[in-house]
């Protein structure tokens, strides 16, 4: 097995800080190979003038790659204080600080990209809000979207995983599976079931009926089967199964347990048929208050 690489965007705003802390609370192993880029961003230019008034400031691009450069390296220095054992390179670029990660993670093939919620402003010249739901949209790989929580640095750790019965959600719950859990951390596993609204005929209501029942019966397997997968490993384990919205159900279950993060698979069983519905992983990880894993398998 190849050792673990995780890419990691850092901007040197305070949430990017926090989403360096919150890598203590991933379970990831002693031995990583890391990936840390600052990215400015490139602005469009402006016309030279408006009605002879000149608009356009110099820019020294050399200057802003030499800034984005001592960003990378600080970002660096802390990620080998907190992980001595890891392996951390740090780059430096120009240019749309999405695309740029996605490029490099599409050359380098990490498991893990890693962003903070929000960054600077876009005066500041680095990451701002939309960047971490781009990554996530467009990655082929799993996605962090880390808050760090300053009240809480300490382990153990607390999970909450969705489950749907999908190979997605499998993947989330596999993950975590494969992660390293200080002693006391604990995983709370929630299904969610879909309201469905009334039907016109006897006959629709009876179909509709038994596919509930066939769709609970997937959920309660799914919760059940992902339940002993993390007992296995050690963790303390919880599950919830109730009716409603997947991304409030999620984000309002992981508020009341004060979770470190909640692990979604990347997709669902599709819009007809099941959870974690096309934009639920998205929706989740827009709405959370912890830091939030996307899983793709």
């Amino acid at each position: 097995m190849r050792q673990m690489k995780i890419l990691i965007g850092y901007d040197g705003s305070q949430c990017s800080e926090s989403a360096l802390t919150d890598l203590k609370h991933a379970g990831l192993p002693p031995k990583v190979e890391a990936m840390v880029i600052t990215v400015s961003e490139e602005w469009i230019p402006a016309p030279a003038s408006i009605g002879g008034v000149p608009t356009t400031f110099p820019v020294d691009e050399l200057e802003q790659e030499k800034e984005a450069e001592v960003l990378a390296k600080s970002a660096k220095t802390v990620i080998n204080t907190i992980f001595p054992e890891w392996q951390v390179h740090a780059e430096a670029a120009i240019g749309s600080p999405a695309n740029i990660l996605i490029w490099k993670a599409e050359e380098w093939e990490p498991e893990l990209i890693v962003v903070g919620s929000h960054g600077r402003t876009a005066l500041g010249r680095f990451f701002f809000g939309s960047v971490s739901q781009k990554v996530l949209n467009m990655a082929t790989c799993s996605v962090r979207i880390a808050r760090g929580k300053e009240n809480r640095p300490h382990l153990p750790v607390r999970i909450i995983v969705g489950v749907d019965g999908s190979k997605y959600a499998e993947s989330a719950v596999e993950a975590i599976v494969a992660r390293i859990w200080p002693k006391g951390s604990e995983a709370r596993v929630i299904g969610a079931i879909g309201v469905f609204p009334p039907v016109a005929t006897e006959y629709l209501a009876l179909e509709v009926e038994k596919w509930i029942a066939d769709e609970n019966a997937r959920v309660m397997k799914a919760v059940e089967s992902a339940s002993n997968k993390l007992r296995a490993i050690g963790l303390g384990v919880s599950s919830l199964v109730r009716e409603g919205d997947p991304t409030v159900l999620l984000c309002d279950e992981a508020d009341a347990m004060d979770a470190d993060c909640i692990f979604v698979g990347a997709r669902g069983m599709g819009r007809i048929e099941r959870m974690l519905l096309g934009n639920v992983s998205s929706a989740v990880a827009s709405r959370a208050h912890c830091s939030v894993e996307v899983i793709r398998g």
